[in-house]
């Protein structure tokens, strides 16, 4: 399934790869600030040397601005990214309903169809985004944030560490007691068929064949057509005539 869905990046292909490292730079920016006002206070106010605390805190200022322009980059790429992504899976989805039988239409109701183009792909989308924002900027700000704990006391990251492992233990105890995969398996089980009444309903002049599906009366003075779904015969199945 992933790799159908990343079939339709396409064009979308370089901004998907830029989001990420955006991001990373960012966290790094942002990371790189807390240390630098410790060297101030470490380096400069204790020492009295005003230039090198006029000098940092420029230098603070700086990557303040890189990583604000690091992080809109990051969002206007993450938003590229994923609404082309959602547009070519909308596509790729309208492209292969039109190639449906008549024994899938009977399966997919219309609306239940409206709802996979619209809001499914919606949430695809915004899952996309989430995976190239928020899926590299948490595990690179831990990994940035542990290096830089232990540069300053390695003994005392070692409480991070305790916190990390038992955070992950509970994470991992959560997701093997939520069910999810039988969440979505009964979701995916659930989709509305087409009711009886529209299949049973014919307009005046039809009649009923064998194979169940309504055919419109020889004596009609209407094109005739086959059905593809029934193959019923020369006189056309009334549901791929225009009502």
């Amino acid at each position: 399934m992933l790799k159908t869905l990343l079939s339709h990046l396409r064009e979308f292909k370089r901004v998907s790869i830029l989001t990420p490292i955006f991001v990373v730079l960012e966290v790094v920016m942002e990371v790189l600030i807390p240390l630098m006002m410790a060297a101030i206070i470490d380096n400069g106010v204790e020492k009295g040397n005003m230039a090198y605390v006029y000098r940092t805190g420029l230098l603070m200022v700086l990557m303040a601005m890189l990583s604000l322009f690091f992080g809109a980059c990051a969002g206007r790429l993450a938003a590229k990214a994923s609404s082309g992504f959602a547009r070519n899976l909308r596509r790729g989805m309208f492209a292969n309903i039109q190639r449906f039988a008549f024994s899938n239409l009977d399966k997919y109701s219309t609306a239940g169809l409206v709802t996979r183009m619209t809001t499914d792909v919606t949430n695809v989308q915004n899952a996309f985004q989430m995976i190239l924002r928020m899926c590299t900027r948490a595990p690179t700000m831990l990994l940035c944030a542990l290096v830089m704990a232990f540069s300053i006391n390695a003994r005392l990251s070692l409480i991070f560490v305790a916190a990390i492992i038992f955070l992950g233990f509970c994470l991992v105890l959560i997701t093997k007691k939520t069910p999810i995969r039988s969440f979505f398996r009964s979701s995916a089980n659930t989709t509305p068929s087409m009711p009886a009444s529209r299949k049973m309903w014919a307009p005046s002049g039809w009649s009923s064949p064998m194979c169940g599906k309504t055919m419109k009366s020889a004596n009609l003075n209407r094109p005739a057509r086959m059905c593809t779904g029934c193959l019923s015969g020369p006189s056309g199945c009334w549901c791929s005539m225009p009502r």
